[in-house]
């Protein structure tokens, strides 16, 4: 496709989503799918999400699969967070560059939510039998360069919930941009997350008996996915030799919830020791994400490299701060 129809079509793709579907307060809690929204990576949690113009390697996945086409290695890498009320998020995944093609991506997203006592309408008290919940995403991106001044990338994900006996499935698309004017270490960004058709459940869970010998299946209502568009910048005010700081900036248009603005700032020096801090803000009652940090290490293992990173950031005060360990590895 001649890359001056691809933009065109980017561009008249989030108008016309952005007018279908504002920031509505009246719809919140009405998606499903919320395992898509779960970020991953410490790097990005540690800068508020603001990297959709500056996401790098495996992250990119997550927040802008366009950031994958600046990738000259094989990167791998894991990453875990303690979520809320004791559920865990564990993400793994990998990324290379094909010569003449461009950058390909896998990855896999799981939340276990834990064990849960299974209760019905006859025993409210519980049934003895415990079951633990799934929700998982399974992920693969293409990135590529299209000019000197233009990348652009997609995810397709399947998206799987599993809860007892019941379950649902489907597809969301990631499609992002990210245009470098080459000016002053300015870049911007664009990405349409989690776009795709409604889900619905299904399963045995659903059956039931009608006075005692008919059998029976509740209709089901299908689920719209968190959808959202989202526009980013990113500033390197500092670049010299092997150290520089940078800042970052993301405007979340989202379907479901309220508006989101996000900053952060990074300093990175001698590419080794990284420094992170970022904010979320929303115009929303009882919104609790708000203040993030976070840095990294990075050793030499012999021409390949491994880093460590970490992440927190601020839940309000009825959870724990949340916390992302990432392990990354460059051959």
């Amino acid at each position: 496709m001649n890359n001056k129809y691809l933009i065109m079509f980017l561009i008249l793709l989030v108008v016309s989503l952005n007018t279908a579907y504002a920031g509505n307060v009246l719809r919140l809690g009405s998606a499903g799918g919320q395992e898509l929204r779960l970020p991953v990576g410490s790097r990005g949690t540690a800068l508020g999400g603001a990297v959709v113009a500056d996401a790098t390697g495996v992250e990119s996945i997550f927040w802008n699969p366009a950031g994958l086409a600046f990738t000259t290695r094989t990167e791998a890498m894991f990453s875990h967070q303690p979520y809320l009320a004791d559920i865990d998020v564990n993400f793994a995944g990998v990324v290379t560059r094909i010569e003449d093609f461009g950058t390909i991506g896998v990855a896999a997203k799981i939340v276990s939510i834990g064990d849960i006592e299974e209760t019905t309408e006859d025993y409210s008290d519980g049934t003895g039998r415990v079951f633990s919940p799934t929700l998982s995403v399974i992920s693969l991106s293409y990135a590529r360069i299209l000019t000197s001044n233009v990348s652009f990338g997609f995810t397709t994900m399947f998206v799987n919930e599993k809860i007892f006996e019941v379950s649902a499935s489907g597809l969301a698309f990631d499609v992002g941009v990210v245009f470098d004017p080459n000016w002053n270490g300015l870049k911007l960004g664009m990405v349409i997350k989690n776009y795709g058709p409604e889900m619905e459940f299904g399963g045995r869970g659903f059956d039931r008996s009608l006075d005692g010998d008919r059998p029976a299946r509740p209709v089901v209502a299908s689920f719209d996915l968190p959808s959202s568009i989202n526009f980013g910048a990113s500033y390197r005010f500092f670049d010299q030799e092997k150290s520089m700081a940078s800042l970052n900036g993301n405007f979340r248009s989202n379907n479901y919830s309220q508006d989101v603005w996000q900053g952060g700032m990074e300093y990175v020096f001698d590419e080794k020791y990284s420094l992170r801090a970022g904010y979320n803000y929303a115009d929303q009652d009882d919104y609790i994400y708000g203040f993030s940090a976070g840095g990294g290490l990075m050793f030499d293992l012999g021409g390949n490299t491994m880093s460590f990173e970490y992440a927190w950031a601020e839940t309000g005060d009825i959870f724990d701060a949340n916390q992302y360990f990432t392990l990354k590895f460059l051959f």
